[in-house]
């Protein structure tokens, strides 16, 4: 392992099968000009989940400055990976540009999430200049299996009003899943979505569900559950405090 700058990992005991890494930011957040990259692998049959401490926050920015994330994992022959951070939450202001690009063996398994929140809604926050751009890549025996994108440039609060773009949400999650007993998870977590969320199988082995929610609390009330089924039962004890 090798770390360095603001970015540490601690590695907490747990009773479950998984290494747990935990990501910490000491900085306290993402600003324009920073650069943080993550670089994570699961060798044969082995099983890791990575987290962060706290949810992650992208402050304000200085004009045509940009802060960028670039996570990369590799899950090797018959290994498990769960990618599951905390929220992103985007600051009035803010400028990130973030990616994710997962590289799976024919035989290896995943659950991903990458939840965001559009301010901070107790404190009254309104998001009507940032910058985001998130990419998500996963390839699966060197052909891609899922690629999505997002941006949000200038009033988000206006783009998310839509009725096909986010019908006034602010907070939202996606959630891929790819392991060979997919199907048998559709129908309870269709069960478990409630409001502006969906789930699809869109592979004999792969669902991805989308959420929509008001603020992150509310969100939270649905994704912990869904979160909890495709890891087993557990969490990592990050997501409990």
């Amino acid at each position: 392992m090798r770390q360095s700058g603001s970015s540490k990992f601690l590695f907490p005991r747990t009773g479950g099968d998984a290494l747990e890494a935990v990501i910490l930011n000491t900085a306290g957040g993402v600003t324009g000009g920073d650069r943080f990259a993550m670089t994570a692998r699961a060798g044969q049959g082995t099983a890791l989940a990575l987290t962060t401490q706290a949810c992650e926050r992208a402050y304000r920015a200085q004009p045509g400055l940009t802060g960028t994330m670039r996570n990369r994992l590799t899950v090797g022959e018959g290994a498990r990976v769960s990618w599951l951070p905390q929220e992103t939450i985007l600051f009035e202001g803010s400028a990130l540009d973030r990616r994710l690009h997962v590289e799976m063996a024919a035989d290896a398994a995943l659950l991903m999430v990458e939840p965001i929140v559009l301010g901070r809604a107790a404190m009254g926050e309104r998001l009507h200049d940032i910058r985001f751009r998130d990419r998500i890549e996963i390839w699966r025996d060197g052909a891609p299996l899922y690629l999505d994108a997002m941006t949000l440039n200038g009033d988000a609060e206006r783009q998310m009003a839509g009725p096909v773009t986010g019908a006034g949400a602010g907070a939202m999650a996606s959630v891929v899943y790819v392991n060979r007993d997919a199907e048998a998870h559709l129908e309870p977590l269709r069960g478990l979505l409630a409001g502006a969320a969906g789930v699809s199988l869109i592979g004999e082995d792969m669902l991805v569900a989308r959420l929509l929610a008001a603020d992150s609390f509310e969100l939270r009330k649905t994704l912990i559950p869904v979160l909890r089924r495709l890891s087993g039962g557990t969490l990592p004890r990050c997501w409990m405090i």
